[in-house]
């Protein structure tokens, strides 16, 4: 389903990644690991379109995605990818269920289908006594729960997190963690996980090492 072909990536004379290459089936959890500047949030943002590398593919349901341009990247990436950041970037202003129907309404799909599935998401990860509260009235589980939650609404095909249980708490991180392996179940969904919890990482189907911008065994 996704596969990563000799992803190089310079900025300036640094080469942060040197030809890393991966194939990851559907329905299946990959975490990268490695030590803070090894390259990994650079390898999630390629993936995730939000960069270009200098030279390789990445290729997501058969799609090439770095031959897409403009708006055609912005909609693979709207309905395709879904992301979750170690710092919610939960919009203030907006509840737990208008946050998560943002991207839906972004893809321009119909409200009441939007708001239906939101509130189906918000409910499947025990949210639905908070969805009309907004952020600041939300504990860190709970807005971490909300930004999965925005990740799924337009079923993308591919889960992006980088570092998701950072900014939590011990309890916290073990209910992320059993959360990713239910979605995963329940909907056959596929993640790519940056992180440095050993727990998190254990939990995946599949782990790759990078070091210097490399893989290693």
């Amino acid at each position: 389903m996704i596969q990563v072909q000799n992803i190089h990536k310079y900025f300036g004379n640094l080469h942060v990644l040197k030809g890393v290459s991966f194939n990851l089936e559907k329905g299946k959890i990959l975490s990268i690991v490695g030590r803070s500047g090894a390259g990994k949030t650079t390898l999630l943002q390629i993936i995730g379109t939000l960069l270009r590398p200098d030279q390789g593919k990445v290729i997501i349901d058969d799609v090439d995605v770095l031959k897409l341009n403009g708006n055609k990247l912005a909609n693979f990436r709207n309905q395709k990818i879904g992301f979750v950041f170690q710092f919610h970037h939960l919009l203030p202003e907006f509840t737990a269920l208008e946050n998560v129907c943002i991207p839906g309404f972004i893809a321009k799909r119909k409200e009441t289908e939007v708001i239906a599935r939101a509130k189906e998401l918000l409910e499947i990860l025990g949210l639905v006594d908070r969805m009309h509260h907004k952020p600041s009235e939300l504990s860190g589980g709970e807005q971490q729960r909300v930004a999965v939650a925005r990740a799924f609404i337009n079923n993308p095909s591919i889960i992006l997190a980088d570092e998701p249980s950072g900014n939590l708490d011990s309890a916290n991180k073990q209910e992320l963690h059993r959360l990713f392996l239910k979605l995963r179940d329940q909907f056959n969904q596929t993640f790519i996980i940056v992180t440095h919890d050993e727990q998190l990482a254990n939990l995946s189907d599949q782990i790759i090492h990078i070091k210097d911008g490399e893989i290693i065994p």
